[in-house]
């Protein structure tokens, strides 16, 4: 078993909005939110007293203690206000997707129980449709305005009393995220207030951050990566958090220059862009002092490129999923130096890990060894929504959750991720991670990005089939030369057997891969 080297944390025994925003007094007048398109800012004090009206304004609206608010909206200032509004009136928040289908939406809110809806007038007619499907929705409010809709900007003169909701931390539900499906049908995580604000304590001695600290939000806020790293975290302790709607490189690349960003934490595809587009050599980035990179495996060459290319320290990562509030592992902002690359970090506080063998998960591994990478510790969901055998399939009796990850700890006790139990392929025996195949794709000047699955080819056989985004300069490149740039570079059981060229990698909003797409492709 190994153990974090932090001190244990004491479980947070606190609403996540008192978590949160429980010394907003200290900060006052410092901007905690900045639109990144348009400058509009709201201070703390605004974001506490804005929080506090809404919710009186949704309880006085009908919201009651463990009801379900669906939030529908990309990146905005509102979001955070909206959020901890939902949860001081004492409703568990589902957090939708901007981009669901009008039937996706419905399947969540149905599955969830959710009566009230959280949305921006862009999205408004699929959110009404959802909520006609799914049926039960009291009423669609919107963040900014439309006809026929009660805004949260009209929210904030209410006169009704503030909810005083008794709220107990270890059980009631604060977010109830849905995990993405790539590797089975959604399922909602219920994650109550203890375990998230635990998290954001646990994460804390290796993450720490202050006023003064300038965060960008472009990772999705409806993401439990987002929610946690650039929402709860830096709003916790006083830093400003600047958000944009979207990732455009253009408006990220600008944000960070005019807003003087400090912290990014980002998914693999936005270092890419970092490390090789051109239009990143025309703005000023040099006021940022780390990258933070999680939610999907990072190549080491590719991290050290974009560190390179921006003169800063090395890329460090973090690990961790939705059933884990999100976080277990980070590389401390304190050790990024010594951290070896490709690392995901070492355990943080009141965490512990096993690693078990693939044969046989009765066998613990030890240094060095790879295997399913085991999980116990205070940030553990409270079970999947509604599906007590999903649960137990995932949570063994001792607690221990197993990932379905791959991995090996060092001498150092940093972990290695090598990559999903359920997406390694199996070639005449062999394992072929395809992340690893993926990061050497990479490398090649004419690939702008590449996935790896196992498909099964005449003879039965499990292979690696590449799909790859040519670089526009490289029109011309073949099947055969992608297949013989991995072919010179790895074993011959795991070289590349088939190339499927296409237009864009399918991802999921928090950078991962969506193999289950390319799989129904092949």
């Amino acid at each position: 078993m190994f153990r974090s080297e932090y001190a244990d944390v004491p479980p947070v025994e606190l609403p996540i909005h008192d978590a949160v925003l429980g010394h907003v007094a200290e900060f006052g007048d410092t901007p905690a939110l900045i639109d990144g398109t348009n400058g509009m800012t709201l201070t703390y004090a605004q974001v506490d007293r804005f929080h506090r009206r809404i919710a009186a304004a949704l309880a006085e609206a009908g919201v009651r203690k463990g009801d379900v608010l669906a939030l529908h909206s990309p990146n905005t200032v509102a979001f955070p206000t909206a959020f901890y509004a939902a949860t001081r009136a004492g409703a568990s928040v589902t957090t939708v997707h901007p981009l669901a289908t009008p039937e996706e939406f419905a399947k969540q809110l149905k599955d969830a129980g959710a009566r009230w809806i959280v949305t921006v007038s862009p999205l408004l007619e699929a959110a009404r449709q959802a909520a006609g499907l799914a049926g039960g929705i009291e009423e669609i409010f919107v963040c900014d305005s439309a006809p026929g809709h009660r805004s949260l900007i009209d929210m904030l003169a209410s006169t009704a009393p503030e909810p005083q909701v008794g709220i107990d931390p270890a059980e009631d539900v604060a977010a109830l995220p849905y995990s993405s499906g790539t590797t089975g049908v959604p399922k909602g995580v219920m994650l109550t207030h203890r375990q998230i604000a635990t998290n954001l304590a646990q994460l804390e001695p290796a993450m720490p951050a202050k006023p003064g600290d300038r965060i960008l939000a472009v990772l999705p806020f409806f993401h439990i990566y987002g929610l946690t790293a650039l929402m709860n975290a830096p709003l916790r302790k006083g830093a400003t958090v600047v958000v944009l709607p979207r990732f455009e490189l253009e408006t990220f690349l600008a944000a960070i220059q005019d807003h003087r960003i400090t912290d990014l934490f980002v998914a693999p595809p936005i270092v890419l862009a970092l490390a090789k587009h051109p239009l990143v050599a025309q703005y000023d980035l040099s006021s940022l002092r780390h990258i933070v990179s999680a939610a999907a495996p990072l190549d080491a060459q590719l991290a050290a490129a974009c560190s390179q290319r921006l003169n800063l320290p090395p890329i460090g990562q973090a690990y961790g999923m939705t059933e884990l509030s999100p976080g277990t592992h980070v590389v401390p902002l304190q050790s990024m130096r010594e951290a070896p690359p490709g690392t995901v970090g070492k355990l943080i506080a009141g965490t512990e890990m096993r690693i078990v063998s693939l044969d046989d998960p009765a066998k613990d591994l030890g240094v060095g060894e790879a295997g399913e990478i085991l999980i116990r510790g205070p940030q553990i969901m409270k079970g999947y929504l509604k599906r007590p055998e999903d649960t137990a399939a995932m949570i063994d009796e001792e607690g221990w959750l197993h990932t379905g990850d791959v991995g090996h700890v060092d001498e150092g006790g940093w972990l290695f991720v090598v990559d999903r139990v359920k997406e390694l392929i199996k070639y005449k025996g062999f394992q072929v991670a395809p992340a690893e195949l993926e990061a050497l794709l990479l490398t090649h000047p004419g690939i702008a990005d590449a996935a790896v699955i196992g498909v099964y080819d005449d003879d039965g056989n499990e292979v690696p089939r590449a799909y790859v985004v040519r670089q526009p300069s490289a029109a011309d490149l073949s099947e055969g030369e992608v297949m013989m740039h991995v072919a010179e570079r790895v074993a011959p059981y795991k070289r590349i057997r088939q190339v499927r060229f296409i237009d864009g990698v399918p991802r999921a909003a928090s950078g991962k891969i969506l193999r289950r797409e390319l799989r129904e492709h092949a």
